[in-house]
């Protein structure tokens, strides 16, 4: 059995900042992001501001740390539905279920930008991973895909392709997918169809299904 490496203070500071995490959620479901505070979620902790900030430098690296939360999970959820087998209206519905599971998560990536707030490089690598997920299934599919203008512009994009001859055309269908399901969700989500009288389930149904040609 291998040794534990994690000592005590690891562990202890481990714990502490996913309790400040945790914290700055139930904050954003109340206040929104750009509202977010450290010297509240101090208060909350029963820990001086200067305290915190042994955990979080700034506002800024705790809501990178909640962005990058955020993306591993649903990067997480997509691997997960395609390693079961699902195809790409399989991964439309995870990426919705995952959006209603926690709506303020998906809106702190795909919501109104945080002012003057940038995101590190390293969370594009992780949404690179989401797209390649999305490409992968799309590659896998009976029907061939269309041409379009975009193509041009995507031939040399092979960060989002697990198989390198993935043609350009697949990845125009993975990023017409994205925005689709995207478009549908920020709509649902921020309550755009609230009082229309349908069901949004049965609308993002029918748009995956215009986008498969089913």
């Amino acid at each position: 059995m291998g040794a534990d490496v994690t000592g005590p203070r690891e562990r202890y500071r481990a714990q502490v900042r996913a309790e400040i995490k945790q914290r700055a959620w139930e904050q954003l479901a109340t206040t929104g992001v750009s509202a977010l505070s450290l010297k509240a979620i101090a208060e909350q902790l029963g820990m001086s501001g200067p305290a915190l900030y042994r955990y979080f430098s700034s506002r800024d690296e705790l809501i990178t740390a909640l962005i990058r939360d955020a993306y591993r999970s649903l990067a997480d959820a997509l691997r997960t539905a395609a390693d079961a087998g699902a195809d790409v209206a399989g991964l439309a519905d995870t990426v919705r279920a995952w959006a209603l599971d926690d709506p303020q998560r998906y809106l702190l990536i795909w919501g109104t930008p945080v002012p003057g707030y940038h995101a590190p490089d390293d969370t594009t690598a992780i949404s690179t991973e989401i797209m390649a997920t999305i490409v992968d299934a799309y590659h896998r599919r009976d029907v061939p895909p269309t041409g379009r203008r975009i193509e041009a512009h995507l031939d040399g994009h092979r960060g989002w392709a697990v198989d390198p001859a993935v043609p350009a055309a697949t990845l125009r269908q993975a990023l017409a997918f994205w925005t689709r399901v995207h478009g549908v969700l920020s709509l649902e989500l921020a309550g755009h169809f609230a009082g229309m009288g349908f069901d949004p389930a049965l609308l993002f149904d029918d748009e995956i299904d215009d986008l498969l040609g089913r």
